[in-house]
């Protein structure tokens, strides 16, 4: 399928850049990818609102008096398209089910993934998913929620290779060539600084709204 991208969200936000945040680009033994990141402090955002957004964050949204998908509001230049490819064995989104995502990172459609993974850790504390072929794992992409006094301390880890032989020799040649490039991955942790910020724009609200005061008033006191 050939994917464009949606027209750009004016929604006036200055996003967070690459120097608020403290990152890591590594290569390790079998030739993955390993890009880390510290956020910057989430403010105003609990762990308890973002495992509330992971698990509802198919739908719409409305925002600035005009009606969006929730995924066009998270990033409003790089996001094109969030599918549930799958839900939980229970019906639910959560563990077992498996995102699609549609993306191209800083607006650039030769920097664009379009990936299904599968979730396999969705709590308070964090959300993980991972993508195999066959048996080996080939990516994964680790948040960690932390509670702070003002908000959530987001830490991120992805993994793009496998880490064995046939990764080294094989997969991973083919996924950093034609897949997932160095470059893509030095521009997805621009990407991801930008959406984990965006939460303080809108997620306290939406998740308000969809909450009585007194459960909102107990996350911000």
């Amino acid at each position: 399928m050939k994917w464009q991208l949606p027209n750009p969200r004016e929604f006036g936000w200055n996003m967070k850049t690459l120097d608020s945040a403290h990152t890591k680009f590594n290569i390790l033994p079998f030739g993955s990818f390993e890009l880390c990141i510290q956020h910057d402090t989430i403010r105003n955002v609990t762990p308890v609102m973002l495992e509330w957004w992971f698990k509802n964050i198919k739908g719409i949204m409305d925002y600035q008096g005009k009606t969006y998908s929730k995924y066009l509001v998270w990033h409003p230049i790089d996001h094109i398209q969030w599918e549930l490819a799958r839900t939980s064995p229970d019906g639910s989104v959560g563990v077992g089910a498996q995102f699609r995502i549609v993306e191209a990172f800083g607006g650039d459609l030769n920097q664009l993934v379009d990936s299904a993974e599968e979730v396999v850790k969705l709590d308070i504390t964090g959300i993980k998913l991972i993508r195999k072929i066959g048996e080996i794992e080939v990516f994964s992409l680790e948040h960690q929620f932390i509670p702070v006094s003002n908000g959530t301390r987001y830490i991120s880890r992805m993994q793009v290779g496998a880490d064995s032989f046939i990764g080294k020799y094989f997969i991973n040649p083919l996924l950093h060539t034609k897949i997932f490039t160095k470059q893509m991955g030095i521009s997805w942790l621009k990407h991801n600084i930008e959406e984990v910020g965006n939460f303080e724009f809108f997620l306290p609200e939406l998740y308000a709204s969809h909450h009585s005061f007194s459960e909102f008033e107990k996350l911000i006191v």
